[in-house]
Parts: structure tokens; sequence; C-alpha cells
């Protein structure tokens, strides 16, 4: 190759390069430049449904462009969070988030379809609220150290109930078992009202569970709350302490909500989905809505979100270890 030829080659892929870099740092000004979709990986109803429908409709009035939500429900929240992995890496199919997405490494080791901490990216810690230790209000356990009293004179005697194995409420519970060296029988339901019904019949005994779903009926004097799991009281339930108030050091279990994109999201584009969503949790009906429900608004930033990710799946993995938690 002559020195003409090679001179000419090297102006030729300098132009190509320097093309590049316009199309990446315009795909955040382009975006959206066509529907999105939030993929909710439970069924309609509960908050992680509420929070994608409530940015569906925010963020498609503020980008002006149709933002859709999708439940797929299944798996143990596997199959919608599997199909936003495997999306395209382009912000326009996002995942709702939730705590129970840090145990799924734990819970399935080899059979997990997606690395947790390598196949997304963290978007938004949009909120958070607190799982309540709950009893009925006749229950013979009026506090948290007369629930451990008996089950440690009686192992196994006390039935708690879950929404599922790896789900925010047998995790609440099985930390709680560990730290107070107590043994109690799992008795997982199929959602949450089923649960509390459960523990309103008496089928169970006691139950962790989001201060959403068990508000009302601590409302109406059907049931009690003994303790909240986070560091502090929750605002809705001042009168009710937190567990390590209640007796047991070391307790904290925070139920946060968030949004993630498939790894390889061009970092513009989180940023700019970050804000939207952030916009959403400052409106002010939006935390009204929220707080009414006992959710607490943090509206992080990426970087925020994906510590507290990371933070999340070694720490739950290592309370399934140690309690020899299973899915077949």
């Amino acid at each position: 190759m002559n020195i003409h030829k090679l001179i000419s080659l090297i102006g030729g892929l300098s132009l190509a390069l320097a093309s590049v870099g316009p199309l990446v740092a315009n795909a955040a000004e382009t975006y959206p430049g066509k529907p999105v979709r939030i993929v909710v990986p439970y069924p309609p109803g509960g908050f992680n449904d509420t929070l994608a429908r409530t940015a569906s409709e925010y963020l498609t009035k503020t980008w002006k462009q149709s933002v859709v939500v999708e439940n797929k429900p299944g798996g143990n929240t596997l199959i919608g969070n599997t199909l936003v992995a495997q999306s395209e890496p382009d912000g326009y199919t996002l995942l709702i988030t939730p705590l129970p997405f840090s145990a799924l490494p734990g819970l399935y080791r080899s059979k997990m379809p997606y690395d947790a901490l390598k196949d997304f990216e963290p978007v938004i810690w949009a909120g958070s609220t607190q799982n309540i230790l709950t009893v009925r209000a006749d229950s013979r356990f009026k506090s948290v150290k007369e629930l451990i009293a008996y089950a440690k004179a009686n192992p196994g005697k006390v039935n708690y109930g879950s929404t599922g194995s790896g789900s925010s409420n047998h995790l609440s519970m099985e930390l709680f078992l560990e730290l107070t060296g107590t043994k109690m029988t799992h008795i997982p339901y199929k959602g949450s009202a089923p649960a509390v019904t459960a523990l309103l019949a008496g089928d169970i005994d006691v139950l962790f569970d989001n201060l959403p779903n068990v508000y009302p009926n601590l409302m109406a004097g059907k049931l009690t709350g003994l303790a909240a799991t986070g560091a502090k009281r929750a605002p809705l339930l001042p009168n009710i302490p937190t567990v390590v108030e209640a007796g047991v050091p070391g307790y904290e279990v925070t139920v946060w909500f968030g949004m993630q994109a498939p790894a390889g999201t061009p970092v513009d584009v989180i940023k700019k989905i970050n804000a939207g969503m952030v916009g959403m949790l400052q409106e002010k009906d939006v935390v009204e809505k929220f707080s009414k429900q006992g959710v607490e608004i943090v509206a992080s930033s990426p970087a925020q979100f994906k510590t507290l990710v990371a933070a999340e799946v070694p720490k739950w993995t290592g309370v399934i270890d140690r309690a020899g938690i299973k899915i077949e």
C-alpha cells in the first residue's frame, strides 16, 4: 500500500469514528422515539403494579410518548425478570424491581437464567416500606419478647405465613429466626391476601407483611402489630416499635422498590429515565398517594440504587444459606 492510500484510509477511519460519537451522545436526545414498556413481574395489584402504572401515566404525559405496563407474573418473578434481561439494551424495556429480586440468586443458584448483578442496569430506587410483624388481635402473643420466649420453649409449634419462598415477608422472618435462635414452621401462600386471610382465620399464628397490606386490618382492630422491620418506626404506625426496639439487636429489613433496565443501556438514556422518575416522585399528589400506603419516597440516583442491589444480593444469599432454604 502506498503512502497516499494509507493516508486516505486513516482519514476515512477517523471520519467514521468521529461520526459514532454524536450518535451515542444523541441517544438520550431522541429517546423515547417509540413506545416504552414497563414490565411488572407480578399480577396486577400491589405496590409494584401501582408504581409502574403511576410511572406510566406520568412519563406518557412528560415524554409525549406511550409508556405501557405489562404484567408478566410467574416463576417467582423469574419470567418477567428474564424477559427484561434478554431485551435490547435501548431503554425501551424497563423492569419494576423489588427486594425479592436480590434473593433469587441464593434460591436458584445454577438454575438462574440471568446474572442479577451483571445483566441489569439500575435506574432508580423509587421508595421503601416496612414489613410489620403481625398477629391476630386475640393472639396469646402481646409482644416480640413473648413470641420469642414461646418459640424457644416450643420449637416448630408456631406457624408463620408468607407470600412464597424468597418473598420479602419470608426473608424478614428467616432473618428474625436466625437472630433470635428460634424455630417456626413456614406456611407459604400465593399472595398477601390469602396469607392475611389465613392469619385472621387462625390457620397461622404470625405474619410479616408489607405495611400497605396489613394496614386496613390494623386500623380495624382485627390485627395487632408487634414490630416494624425498619431502622426507624413507620410514620403511619408510630406506636409500633422497630424489631430492634422490641429486643432483637442487629435486625433491619428495608422493603425497597425500584426500576432497572437491561445491561448495556446507554448511560445518557438511564439518566433521562431516572430524571423522569424523580420528577414523578416529587409530584405532591404522588407523594401523598404513596405515603398513604406506607411507602416513603427515596428517588435515588442510578449509582445509589446500584450500590443497594450489590449489597442486598450477598446479604440475602447468606440468610438463605444459613437457613437452608431451597427451591426444588
